[in-house]
């Protein structure tokens, strides 16, 4: 039980939380991702396994890598009909194998991401494939338990089963998976040595045992029962299967770029990898709003306003995967630009409307870009000299923002001065 339990735990916080520009998503920092790739720990690759028969093995296989690459990268840029159809054409020639199966399930998962994961739609249909895949990986592990790679699709599909179903709150079901899991983690990591793709599950394990243990105080007294990660390794291992890997390394880079931005406090590499996503993926909304956010945290205005010029119109020609999420960060990134930059606070009282629009659309009233777009119409009110307006703006942030908050003390303050304008 406490092994469920604490896979479960592991599982479910990497799940939370998030001049001239014509061509500048395109001129990728090559030598920043060099000097990425260079830190590897190249020692740390584990030796091979001995006496194992591969034959069958898919993963391994290069003649299905070169046909499958553009699938894959199809996938990942959301030409998902496209990648789909040459997934089914892998299942048609190998009905009885988890890997097609997996890969037409995580397609299914990536129609999820732009609205981190709350898009219920698929659900049905990517935990179908996942349940196949076990299936399949199950019967060919059953008939060999020295079949590694049925091993790897064992522990990948229970892993983001589980995780579909945290999202959910089926907390049953997700800590049933996650046992299963990590027990097929365990013993599919034998063959780590053979290709990276297998890394890439212990890659997650080391990091994210340590990073709940750093986060979550009150688990440290469980977390002493479970096997010991290694936040460092992790991350060298998470460095080594983005830049080698050939299926996972784009979810490496996935989870390295957020864990440069949000964890490792290293804008810069994070600000590297968005940029190389949102290149190699231009039609991907979550890399695009990432990189729009890099690049405005990061002070780069002129990409931030490109990006979020593009995501608003794809918005408006309804491209797939980009909604309302993807809008507020865009509308936001516009309005502060246009009230700080440009000076334009016509246009920047619009974007930041329509910020609001957007949050009101996916029931985030308390997040933080809502919160301050009230308080940027406010202070525009204000500089137009229209006190009452920058009131009722203000009394909003009151009703919205912690007391504690700067934004909240800004409203306080404001409202007292003015307490006498009706």
């Amino acid at each position: 039980m406490k092994k469920i339990l604490f896979f479960f735990l592991f599982l479910f916080p990497f799940l939370q939380a998030q001049a001239q520009v014509p061509d500048s998503t395109k001129q990728i920092d090559q030598k920043l991702l060099d000097s990425l790739q260079a830190t590897i720990l190249l020692d740390s690759v584990d030796v091979l396994p001995q006496a194992l028969d591969i034959k069958g093995w898919l993963l391994l296989n290069e003649s299905i890598m070169n046909e499958l690459g553009g699938a894959v990268d199809n996938m990942y840029n959301f030409k998902f009909e496209t990648a789909e159809k040459q997934f089914r054409s892998l299942r048609r020639r190998y009905p009885k194998h988890p890997m097609p199966y997996f890969l037409i399930g995580l397609s299914q998962w990536w129609k999820m991401v732009p609205s981190n994961i709350t898009d219920t739609r698929y659900d049905n249909y990517f935990l179908a494939y996942m349940d196949t895949t076990i299936t399949l990986a199950e019967n060919l592990y059953d008939k060999d338990n020295k079949n590694l790679e049925a091993a790897f699709f064992l522990s990948a599909a229970n892993g983001f089963g589980a995780r579909l179903h945290a999202e959910r709150k089926n907390w049953r079901k997700a800590a049933i998976m996650s046992n299963r899991a990590l027990d097929y983690l365990q013993k599919s990591k034998k063959a780590n040595g053979l290709s990276d793709e297998f890394l890439f599950g212990e890659a997650l394990f080391n990091y994210y045992s340590i990073w709940i243990h750093e986060n979550y105080p009150l688990l440290r007294p469980i977390l002493y029962f479970f096997p010991k990660g290694n936040k460092n390794l992790g991350l060298k291992q998470l460095q080594q299967v983005a830049f080698n890997g050939f299926y996972t390394g784009t979810e490496a880079k996935f989870f390295l770029m957020k864990i440069y931005a949000n964890d490792a406090k290293n804008g810069a590499s994070a600000m590297s990898l968005s940029q190389y996503l949102a290149s190699t993926y231009p039609d991907n909304p979550y890399f695009q709003r990432f990189y729009a956010r890099m690049a405005f945290t990061e002070g780069n205005f002129p990409v931030a306003e490109q990006l979020s010029t593009q995501i608003l119109d794809k918005i408006n020609r309804k491209v797939f995967g980009y909604e309302a999420i993807s809008g507020r960060y865009a509308s936001f990134y516009l309005g502060y630009i246009n009230q700080y930059r440009n000076r334009d606070y016509a246009k920047a009282k619009a974007y930041y409307q329509q910020c609001i629009t957007f949050a009101e659309q996916i029931n985030e009233q308390e997040s933080g870009y809502y919160i301050s777009s009230f308080v940027n119409l406010a202070r525009i009110s204000d500089k137009e000299k229209n006190v009452r307006q920058a009131k009722q703006y203000y009394e909003v942030v009151m009703k919205l923002a912690d007391a504690k908050t700067d934004s909240a003390k800004e409203a306080k303050a404001y409202l007292r001065k003015n307490r006498k304008v009706k």
